[in-house]
C-alpha cells in the first residue's frame, strides 16, 4: 500500500509502464475522464475493472490476483503520478480538491474474480497474500480510530528532527514488519517531542462479516471474518448490511502465542453493498424530465389518490382505507421547529390491530422493500435499547460508547414493528418519546446525549385475545394503554369476517397468486433462486443496465395482470370503473420523492375552520364514546392536519384546501369506528332448512352489551335466512328510545316452542301466530328495515305486501339454472366489467318461447336461489358476475 522507499527496480517500474498503457486506453473505458471526475470530487479511490485487464493483459491480471503486494504499489503509484499529471490548480474546476503531490492514491477493482470468490466458510490457507472477493452480511463495526505511519519527534537540546515509520500487515506490504514501540529518547538519550502536526496517520476500522444466512449448509452456524477498513472505506457500511468485499487476505502473526495458529485478517480494497437499500442510507431514485412530466400529468388527474392507493401492495386482496393510510405516511405531513424551540412532528404513524392471516405482516413487508429508508424489527427480537440506543463496551479500549438503535438508524425514514403486541411494556414505553418528540435521550454510564430519530412507525399487532371480539369494547380487545395509542394517527382494526362471497373471492386470488408462473418459465419448471445473482463484483452489469436504462423512457403504468391484481380489478368494479390502472413500483418511488423533497403545503382558512369543526364533533360526540378504538385527544387535530397535509402532496398543491381535510376526515373516521358494533351481514346465508336461533352468543356479552333476538321467519320453500341490514338485534338503548317515546309494550325473549321446528306456512295464510304478531309490531316501532332481496331495488320491495314473497317452482327453477348456466359461459357474460339483472332477464326470456316466458317474481326468485348457490356474484350497486 504505501510505496517503497528504495530506488525504483525495473521490474516495478515495467509494471507501472503496463499500467500507464492501460489507463491511457479509450475503450472500453475511458479511465482519463474517470480520474478527473475523481479529482474534481475530491476522492482518491479509482475503481478499475479486472475484466478489462485481463482483457489488456492476461499477465498482468495473474499476477494481480496470485501477487498483489507486488503490484499493488506499481498501480497506486501510476494512479499519483497521473492525477498530478491532470490536476490543474487554476481550473475552477478543481477548487476543491488538494494537492495530488500531498494525497495518498488507491485503486479498487470490480469485476468476475473466478475461483478467488469465495465465502467466510470456503476461504482457506492457499488463499493467504492472494486477492480474494467475499460477500455477507456485516454483524459488528468498531469505531473509527487513527492509526500512525510516520511519527515526527524533536529533540530540543540539540534543535534536530528525528522520524520513525510503521508499518504492520495491514498498512504495508513490506515483509518486516516495525515494532510497536513509541520512541521517547534518541540514540543519545536526549528527550524527544512530538509533533503532531508533521506527523501521517490514517483512518483505521474493524468489522466483522458473517456468511449469509441463506448459504449456510443446513443445521450449521454461518461463520465469520474479519475486515480491516482504511482511509476513504471507514464507516462506508453498518452492521445489517449485505456487502461485497475485495481484498488481500493476510496473516498478521502468532505475536506471544505459543501456538503454531495465525490471526488471519482480509485488508480491504473496495466495498460494494449487494443493493441500493442496504448502505443504511435513503436511497435517492434519479428523476428524468420524462419523469417530471408525467408525475405533472398525474397529478392533475382527479382519481390520483385512488390510483396511487391501489397501486401499493396490488396483490394483496382488499384494505383500500390501510392502503391509502400507508400512502399518505410514505408521503407525511411537514414538521415544524418553533422559535421557543418547540417541535411539532410531520411523521405519521399507524397501528393495525386484528386477527391473524389478514396480511398485516405482507403490509409491512411492502412497505419495508418501496420505502427509501424502512428498518424492519418484531416484537420480541427487539427490546427497549435496540429500537433506541444502547450504552455498549468498545472491546479494542474498554471504554463506553453509544450504539444507535432502530428508530434512530431509521431518521428521516420508516420503522416497521411486527408482534407489537408481544414487547413487554418496559420495552414498550422506551419508544414513546421517539413517537411524539422524535428525539432518544441517554443519561447512563456518564454519557448524556439526545439523538434525532424522525421517523414514521407502523406497526402491527395482534388482539389481546389472540381475535378481536367485535362484542366487546376496543380498549379490552387491544390492550395498549391510552399514551401509547394517542400516539398512533390511525388505528386499523382488522378483523376476519366471515362472507361468503368475501371469501370466495380472496380464496380464489390466493390461489391465482400460487398458479403464478414468473416471465422466462415454463409450466411446472422448479423456479431459481439464484437467477439474479451476478457473479460480478460490484454490479458492474446492472450498472450498466440502469444507464441504459436512464436514458429510455421507464413506463409509468404496468401491464395488467388478471393473477396477481385480481383484488385491484374487484375493487375498480365496485366503483364503476371498467380497466385498472396500476402504477410501477419505480415510478411510484419517484412521485413520493418528487412530492417529499418540492412540496410543502400550507394550511388556508377554509382548511383550518373544517379541521376545528370536525375535531369539535369528535370531542362531544358522546353517544360514539364507548365505540372510538383510539381516545380523542389534541393529538388527534395534529393528524387531521397531517393526513390533510399529506394528500395534498399527492396533489403536488402548495396549499391545504376544504377537499384534503374531507379525505383526512374519512380516514379517520375509517379508522376510529370500522368494523366496531357494525356487523354487516352477508348478502344471503346459506343454512339448513331449520331456523336456528342465534343467541349462543349472549353470555360472552357484557350487561351493557345484551341483545334481544328478532326472529325473521320467512317460508320454508326458499330454503333461506334473509338477516335484516342491522344485524336482527335489538340492543338496550333501541329498547329505551321506544320506552321514552311512548311504549307501552314490553320486549320478551323467545319462547321456547319458538325455538323449536315449526311446519311450513302456505301462501295463502293470512294469520299469524300471536308471537309473530309482536315481533312485527316490535319491528315496525323500532324502525327496523326489512328485509334486503339481492337484486331487487328497495323501491319496489317496499311496494310489496308482505308475505307474497317472490316464488319459484322446481320444474322452472330447473330450466332456469339451465338457461343462465348456459349464458354464464357467454363471452358477453365473462367481461370484467359485469352486467345487470335487467340485461340477465332479457337474455333469459330470449331463449324461451312466449308462453314460457319468466315472469318478474319468478326472475327474482331464481337469481336469489343461484346467489344462495354461489355461482353469482351480486356487488352493492346491484352489479352481477359469474363464478366460475
Amino acid at each position: 500500500m504505501e510505496e517503497p522507499i528504495d530506488a525504483i527496480d525495473a521490474v516495478f517500474g515495467d509494471r507501472m509502464r503496463r499500467f500507464h498503457e492501460f489507463l491511457a486506453e479509450e475503450e472500453p473505458t475511458d479511465y482519463k475522464e474517470l480520474i478527473r471526475e475523481m479529482l474534481m470530487k475530491n476522492e482518491n479511490r479509482l475503481c478499475v475493472s479486472i475484466d478489462e485487464i485481463r482483457e489488456f493483459d492476461k499477465g498482468l491480471w495473474s499476477g494481480l490476483l496470485n501477487e498483489p503486494s507486488e503490484y499493488l504499489p506499481a498501480f497506486d503509484r501510476t494512479l499519483k503520478d497521473q492525477a498530478g499529471s491532470h490536476f490543474d490548480p487554476l481550473n475552477p474546476a478543481f477548487r476543491e480538491t488538494d494537492d495530488p503531490e500531498f494525497q495518498v492514491y488507491h485503486v479498487a477493482f470490480k469485476g468476475a474474480f473466478g475461483s478467488h470468490s469465495v465465502s467466510p466458510r470456503t476461504i482457506r490457507s492457499t488463499h493467504l497474500s492472494k486477492m480474494i472477493s467475499v460477500e455477507g452480511i456485516v454483524t459488528r463495526a468498531s469505531l473509527v480510530r487513527p492509526k500512525i505511519l510516520r511519527s515526527v519527534h524533536y529533540a530540543e537540546s540539540t534543535g534536530r528532527f528525528h522520524a520513525r515509520d510503521f508499518n504492520d500487515q495491514t498498512t504495508s506490504f513490506n515483509p518486516i514488519s516495525t515494532p510497536p514501540v513509541y520512541p521517547t529518547e534518541d540514540a543519545e538519550g536526549n528527550k524527544l517531542t512530538t509533533e503532531y502536526g508533521y506527523s501521517i496517520y490514517k483512518d483505521h476500522q474493524t468489522i466483522t462479516v458473517q456468511e449469509m444466512p441463506e448459504r449456510a449448509p443446513a443445521g450449521q452456524l454461518p461463520r465469520s471474518l474479519e475486515v480491516v477498513l482504511g482511509d476513504d472505506l471507514v464507516d462506508s457500511v453498518k452492521p445489517g448490511d449485505r456487502v461485497q468485499i475485495v481484498g488481500v487476505y493476510r496473516s498478521l502473526g502468532g505475536g506471544a502465542n505459543t501456538s503454531s495458529s495465525f490471526f488471519t485478517v482480509l485488508v480491504a480494497n473496495s466495498v460494494y453493498p449487494l443493493h441500493a437499500r442496504s448502505t443504511g442510507v435513503s436511497a435517492r431514485e434519479t428523476i428524468t424530465d420524462s419523469d417530471i412530466r408525467n408525475i405533472n400529468s398525474l397529478s392533475k388527474n382527479k382519481d390520483v389518490f385512488t390510483i396511487m392507493a391501489q397501486s401499493l401492495a396490488p396483490s394483496i386482496y382488499g384494505h383500500e382505507y390501510i392502503k391509502k393510510a400507508v400512502l399518505l405516511m410514505m408521503l407525511g405531513g411537514v414538521e415544524k421547529n418553533l422559535e421557543n424551540g418547540s417541535h411539532l412532528r410531520g411523521d405519521i404513524n399507524i397501528l393495525m390491530v386484528g386477527d391473524p392471516s389478514t396480511a398485516k405482516s405482507q403490509m409491512l413487508r411492502f412497505v419495508l422493500n418501496t420505502a427509501s429508508l424502512a428498518i424492519a424489527t418484531t416484537g420480541k427480537g427487539s427490546s427497549g435499547v435496540g429500537l433506541t440506543a444502547a450504552v455498549t463496551h468498545d472491546k479494542e479500549t474498554g471504554e463506553r460508547r453509544l450504539e444507535a438503535g432502530a428508530m434512530v438508524l431509521a431518521d428521516r425514514g420508516i420503522v416497521c414493528i411486527d408482534e407489537f403486541d408481544k414487547m413487554s411494556d418496559v420495552d414498550r414505553v422506551a419508544i414513546h418519546e421517539v413517537m411524539e418528540q422524535q428525539t432518544v435521550t441517554i443519561a447512563k454510564a456518564g454519557i448524556h446525549t439526545s439523538l434525532n430519530a424522525r421517523c414514521s412507525v407502523i406497526a402491527a399487532a395482534n388482539p389481546l385475545y389472540g381475535q378481536y371480539d367485535v362484542h366487546r369494547d376496543p380498549h379490552h380487545n387491544i390492550g395498549l394503554p391510552d399514551s401509547l395509542l394517542s400516539r398512533f394517527d390511525l388505528l386499523f382494526i382488522v378483523t376476519d369476517d366471515v362472507n361468503s362471497p368475501r371469501d370466495r373471492s380472496i380464496s380464489e386470488h390466493i390461489l391465482r397468486t400460487h398458479r403464478y408462473v414468473p416471465t422466462g418459465y415454463a409450466e411446472g419448471e422448479p423456479i431459481r433462486e439464484t437467477s439474479t445473482i451476478s457473479l460480478a463484483v460490484g454490479n458492474e452489469r446492472l450498472e450498466k443496465d440502469a444507464a441504459e436504462e436512464e436514458e429510455e423512457e421507464q413506463p409509468m403504468y404496468q401491464k395488467y395482470n388478471p393473477v396477481l391484481h385480481a383484488g385491484v380489478a374487484a375493487a375498480q368494479r365496485t366503483r364503476g370503473a371498467k380497466k385498472p390502472k396500476i402504477l410501477t413500483i419505480p415510478f411510484l418511488r419517484k412521485y413520493i420523492q418528487y412530492a417529499k423533497s418540492r412540496i410543502e403545503p400550507v394550511l388556508t382558512q377554509g382548511a383550518a375552520d373544517h379541521v376545528v369543526k370536525i375535531y369539535t364533533n369528535l370531542r362531544n360526540g358522546q353517544d360514539t364514546k364507548s365505540k372510538r378504538t383510539a381516545p380523542i385527544t389534541a393529538r388527534t387535530l395534529e393528524t387531521l392536519i397531517r393526513l390533510a397535509t399529506a394528500h395534498a402532496k399527492v396533489r403536488l398543491s402548495k396549499s391545504v384546501e376544504v377537499r384534503d381535510t374531507k379525505v383526512a376526515e374519512e380516514m379517520l373516521y375509517s379508522a376510529l369506528f370500522r368494523n366496531i358494533g357494525d356487523q354487516r351481514p352477508a348478502k344471503q346465508a346459506k343454512v339448513d332448512k331449520e331456523v336456528e336461533d342465534s343467541d349462543e352468543d349472549s353470555e360472552e356479552n357484557s350487561d351493557d352489551d345484551e341483545d334481544i333476538e328478532a326472529d325473521v321467519r320467512l317460508d320454508d320453500d326458499r330454503d333461506n335466512l334473509t338477516v335484516p341490514p342491522t344485524g336482527g338485534r335489538i340492543t338496550r338503548s333501541q329498547t329505551r328510545r321506544v320506552r321514552q317515546a311512548g311504549d307501552s309494550s314490553q320486549l320478551q325473549e323467545p319462547s321456547q316452542h319458538e325455538e323449536a321446528d315449526y311446519e311450513p306456512v302456505p301462501q295463502d295464510e293470512t294469520q299469524e301466530s300471536q308471537e309473530t304478531q309482536q315481533t312485527q309490531e316490535r319491528m315496525e316501532q323500532l324502525t327496523i328495515q326489512e328485509p334486503e332481496i339481492i337484486g331487487v331495488p328497495l323501491s319496489e320491495q317496499r311496494t310489496r305486501p308482505r308475505g307474497h314473497e317472490n316464488t319459484i317452482s322446481p320444474d322452472r327453477l330447473r330450466t332456469f339454472n339451465r338457461i343462465v348456466s348456459e349464458l354464464l359461459r357467454d363471452e358477453q357474460f365473462q367481461q370484467d366489467t359485469g352486467f345487470t339483472k335487467e340485461s340477465l332477464f332479457e337474455a333469459v326470456n330470449k331463449k324461451l318461447p312466449n308462453e314460457d316466458l319468466f315472469s318478474q317474481q319468478e326472475f327474482e326468485a331464481g337469481v336469489q336461489k343461484i346467489v344462495e348457490n354461489g355461482n353469482i356474484f351480486v356487488t352493492d350497486d346491484g352489479m352481477m358476475y359469474g363464478i366460475h
